[in-house]
């Protein structure tokens, strides 16, 4: 029998680390498939086996990252989740993607990459987060801890609130409002929100 911990990376998940510290070290628009594939230790062709073009790769990137922010804040099946657990998790998540070294690096060196899931349509990642976040809201009202409501609308609501939480943030602050102080705002919001 072999243990958990020897198991080798799959070719995905290696490019998707490689595209990652790609993407930190100069940014989304100077990344290439080459870089990847050279930071990876693959061939070009082995890239492209995988992943047709770089768009395809950083779906699954961003897919990824902000799963795993969303779930180290959110963990499913944690009881009970009520409307304060709720909102202090979407606080937290809100938190946790202004810190992340990938979004940090991401606005700083290429913000127009968000415009499209700003304006025009969803991408992958938001919608894995909101199923994540509607399947949670679901399981809560079947005890009654948060109010009726479609699950899908709940979750789309505090996501538009938290986007502004998390990309606007700076524009808010000054030195009479602190970002401490809007995120105990949001975590309110969102309590109240979602209190039978």
């Amino acid at each position: 029998m072999t243990s958990g911990r020897n198991k080798q990376p799959s070719t995905a998940e290696r490019l998707i680390t490689a595209a990652r510290e790609c993407v930190i070290a100069v940014g989304w628009r100077r990344t290439t498939l080459t870089d990847v594939a050279n930071r990876a230790g693959v061939s070009r062709m082995t890239v492209y086996r995988t992943y047709p073009d770089m768009t395809t790769l950083f779906a699954d990137l961003m897919t990824q990252e902000w799963l795993q922010v969303v779930s180290e804040v959110l963990p499913a099946d944690a009881d009970p989740r009520g409307p304060e657990q709720f909102a202090t998790a979407i606080t937290g998540t809100v938190s946790a993607v202004r810190r992340n070294e990938l979004f940090r690096r991401a606005i700083d060196l290429d913000p127009e990459w968000l415009l499209p899931y700003l304006f025009v349509r969803r991408g992958r990642s938001q919608d894995a987060v909101l199923e994540l976040l509607a399947t949670e809201l679901a399981r809560a009202q079947q005890d009654g801890s948060i109010r009726s409501g479609d699950p899908a609308q709940l979750a789309r609501t505090i996501v538009l609130a938290a986007h502004g939480h998390v990309l606007s943030i700076a524009t808010m602050t000054d030195e009479d409002i602190s970002t401490d102080s809007l995120d105990r705002e949001l975590t309110e919001l969102v309590r109240r929100y979602l209190t039978p």
